[in-house]
């Protein structure tokens, strides 16, 4: 699960970062505006923590591109406003929840799980084929495949962007922690094993190369047939 951090206190943002990771979150950190809405568009986040307040805007105006990006993603807002005005001027702004500042970390994490599980990023369903990011878990015709890590996260990054060719560069900013450290090969690698853990044995094409520009979610193939 990703989460994306906008929060321009740095001390506060390192920590919500450092004790996420702990909880096995995979976590993006922004300090303003500008680079959270960077983030926004080369990667899809299962929720976003957003200060209200930051230097060059506020975690409202935020709201709408994440939710016009994935509709599942869900936003918590976190303010030191502490007013009632504010909390409903958030929630009807799109904010799925939202929390005051100072907040006891365990409750914020408990409160994360509880928007994951109701309102954060579903089971994508195309067809016989059911794809679970919450539970790292893939169905097709009610039998489970083994895929798991890296490969589960190229086939659920495609799914959610299917009919659209995605670039390995694409792939490795929206998937790897450090993007620039690894080489495109590893793209080919996790889609070999997609290919020979999942199409191959269930008889069936779930992603399609396209030359020189990335690859595409391609699964149910369509019917050419007049």
């Amino acid at each position: 699960m990703r989460i994306l951090i906008v929060e321009d206190e740095t001390t506060v943002n390192k920590t919500l970062s450092e004790g996420l990771n702990e909880f096995n979150y995979q976590t993006d950190s922004a300090e303003n505006f500008k680079d959270g809405d960077y983030y926004l568009d080369i990667r899809n986040y299962d929720l976003i923590l957003a200060d209200w307040m930051l230097p060059d805007g506020n975690g409202l105006e935020l709201i709408q591109k994440a939710k016009v990006n994935n509709p599942k993603t869900a936003v918590i807002i976190l303010s030191a406003r502490d007013d009632k005005e504010s909390e409903i001027e958030a929630l009807e702004a799109g904010a799925d929840d939202y929390i005051k500042k100072p907040f006891d970390f365990d409750i914020l994490i408990a409160r994360i799980k509880a928007r994951l599980r109701f309102g954060g990023s579903n089971v994508i369903e195309i067809d016989d084929l059911s794809i679970n990011p919450q539970e790292e878990k893939v169905v097709y015709k009610s039998k489970e495949i083994e895929l798991k890590g890296k490969p589960f996260e190229v086939l659920t990054h495609l799914a959610r962007h299917r009919d659209e060719i995605v670039s390995k560069e694409q792939l490795l900013d929206a998937i790897w922690e450090e993007p620039e450290l690894v080489t495109p090969n590893v793209i080919e690698v996790a889609i070999n094993q997609i290919r020979q853990k999942m199409d191959k044995p269930l008889g069936i094409q779930t992603i399609e190369t396209v030359r020189r520009r990335g690859y595409r979610f391609c699964y149910p193939q369509k019917n050419n047939e007049e």
